[in-house]
C-alpha cells in the first residue's frame, strides 16, 4: 500500500499520475461513460469455450451440478482472484444457497427499453453505411447483443476455484511471450527479468489488467444483505490479502506498479488517437444531434487534458527494431489478444465475461493505435480513411477500459486513506 516513486520502463512518478488522474481525468471519464454512446456495448456472451469442456458449475466444495437438484447452476466466475493464491472470505450460507447466490450475482441484467432497441437498429443502419475494413467476430455474430454497462457494474461476485485459476493461468501461460529457455508452467508471479522490453511489456499489461479488476472487486465488495437491502463497499481486508507486501511475499507492490504502467500505455494511445476524433467527419452517432455534440465535446475535453500531461510513456522503446520485426510483433500482439478474448469465453459468469471481453478489446484497441501512428497522422480531414478506422465497439471498449483503469487508481487512493485511518 506504500507505493511511491518512479515506475520501471518510463520516466514518470506515481504521485504525479495520481493527481492527474484523480482531479483531471476521473471526473470527466465518469461523465463520458454514462452517455448513451458509451454505456451500451455489443458483445456475444454465448460463444462456447474452445479450449476445454464447459465446467462453469459451482466451484464451492461438494457443490457440483449433480448435488444442486432442480436447478442447473452457473457459478459467477467474475474475472480475477489472482490464480490459486486468492481465496474468498468464508460464508455462513449452505453450499446450495451459495451456488444460487453466486449465479444471481453474476447474471446479466439485459433490461432494455423498446426505445433503446429501436435506437440500436438506427445505430446499426448508420454504422453499416460507413466503410469498414476489418470486423470483429463479436460485432457481426447473430448472438451478439447490446448490454447496458450501467446496469451491469463490475464488482465482486464470488469467483474462486480451479476453473477461475485455469482462466487466469491460461491467459498468462498461453499468451505471454515466454523466453525459450523457460518451460511450462510459466509462473506469472515470478520476476519478469531477462525478457526483452516489448515482451516484458506484454506481461506487465496483463498483470496490470489483472490488478485493476482485482481492485474493482475489493472496492465493490458485497458487505451486507440484511433487511432486503444489498450493501456494496470497500473491503480493506480483501485488499490487504491481494496487495499487502507482507501477505503477497512482496508481489503486491509489483502488481500495483503494473496497473500504473497499463494506465500510461492506454493514456499514450489516447494521446496518439486524438487527431482521429478531432476531425469533424467523426461523429459519435446516437440519433440525437444534441446528445452526439455533448458526448463529442466531453471526449475532446478529455483529449485536451491528456495532451497537457507532461510524462507520457515513449512507446518507441517498446517496439524498437527492424521494420519487418515491428510488423511481425504487431501481428503477434494482435493474435495474442484475439486468444485472450477467446479464453474469456471460458469464464463461467456472464457479467465477468462481459467486463473481461470489454477490457481485453479496449487494451487491444490501444495497442492497435500505438502500432498505427503513421496512418493516423495521414488521415484526411473530411473523408473516411481506408488506412485507419475504429468501429463503434472499439471506441466504446477503448474509453470504458480506460475508465476502469482511471477508477482503479482513484479507488487505490481511497484504500490508502482507509489503511492510514486504521493505523
Amino acid at each position: 500500500s506504500t507505493l511511491t516513486g518512479v515506475l520501471d520502463d518510463c520516466f514518470c512518478d506515481i504521485e504525479s499520475i495520481d493527481v492527474f488522474n484523480n482531479f483531471k481525468i476521473y471526473p470527466r471519464i465518469q461523465k463520458l461513460t454514462e452517455r448513451d454512446y458509451f454505456r451500451y456495448y455489443k458483445v456475444n456472451l454465448k460463444r462456447p469455450c474452445p479450449f476445454w469442456p464447459d465446467d462453469s458449475q459451482c466451484s464451492i466444495k461438494d457443490c457440483q451440478v449433480e448435488p444442486c437438484p432442480e436447478v442447473r447452476f452457473h457459478l459467477c466466475f467474475c474475472l480475477p482472484h489472482n490464480l490459486h493464491q486468492y481465496s474468498q472470505a468464508s460464508n455462513t450460507r449452505s453450499d446450495i444457497e451459495e451456488c444460487e447466490h453466486a449465479h444471481e450475482l453474476g447474471a446479466i441484467n439485459s433490461t432494455l427499453s423498446n426505445q433503446s432497441k429501436e435506437a440500436f437498429e438506427d445505430w446499426a443502419r448508420h454504422d453499416d453505411a460507413q466503410d469498414h475494413f476489418c470486423e470483429l467476430d463479436d460485432e457481426t455474430s447473430p448472438d451478439a447483443q447490446y448490454v447496458d454497462l450501467l446496469l451491469n457494474p463490475e464488482r465482486y461476485t464470488g469467483y474462486k476455484g480451479p476453473s477461475a485459476w485455469r482462466v487466469w493461468n491460461s491467459i498468462y501461460e498461453e499468451n505471454c511471450f515466454k523466453p525459450r529457455s523457460v518451460y511450462r508452467p510459466l509462473n506469472p508471479l515470478a520476476p519478469s527479468r531477462g525478457l526483452c522490453l516489448e515482451k516484458r511489456v506484454f506481461y506487465r499489461l496483463i498483470s496490470g489488467l489483472h490488478t485493476s479488476i482485482n481492485i474493482h472487486l475489493c472496492a465493490q465488495y458485497l458487505m451486507d444483505e440484511g433487511w432486503g437491502k444489498t450493501v456494496w463497499g470497500p473491503n480493506v481486508r480483501e485488499f490487504r490479502h491481494r496487495f499487502d507486501p507482507a501477505e503477497t511475499k512482496g508481489e503486491g507492490t509489483r502488481r500495483l506498479k503494473n496497473l500504473y504502467f497499463l494506465y500510461l500505455i492506454e493514456l499514450r494511445a489516447l494521446y496518439k488517437v486524438a487527431p482521429y476524433f478531432e476531425r469533424s467527419i467523426v461523429d459519435l452517432y446516437t440519433g440525437s444531434a444534441q446528445e452526439d455534440a455533448t458526448t463529442k465535446d466531453l471526449l475532446l475535453q478529455i483529449f485536451n487534458e491528456i495532451k497537457a500531461f507532461p510524462m507520457h510513456f515513449d512507446e518507441k522503446s517498446m517496439f524498437a527494431g527492424h521494420k519487418m520485426e515491428a510488423k511481425t510483433l504487431k501481428e503477434e500482439f494482435r493474435l495474442h489478444f484475439k486468444n485472450i478474448s477467446r479464453i474469456m469465453d471460458c469464464v463461467g459468469c456472464n457479467k465477468c465475461r462481459l467486463w473481461g471481453k470489454l477490457q481485453t478489446q479496449g487494451l487491444g484497441t490501444a495497442l492497435k493505435i500505438l502500432f498505427s501512428e503513421k496512418e493516423i497522422k495521414n488521415l484526411p480531414e473530411n473523408s473516411p480513411s481506408k488506412g485507419f478506422q475504429l468501429t463503434r465497439q472499439e471506441v466504446v471498449a477503448l474509453m470504458n477500459a480506460f475508465g476502469r483503469l482511471s477508477t482503479s487508481i482513484k479507488e487505490l487512493h481511497n484504500f490508502r486513506t482507509l489503511l492510514s485511518d486504521q493505523r
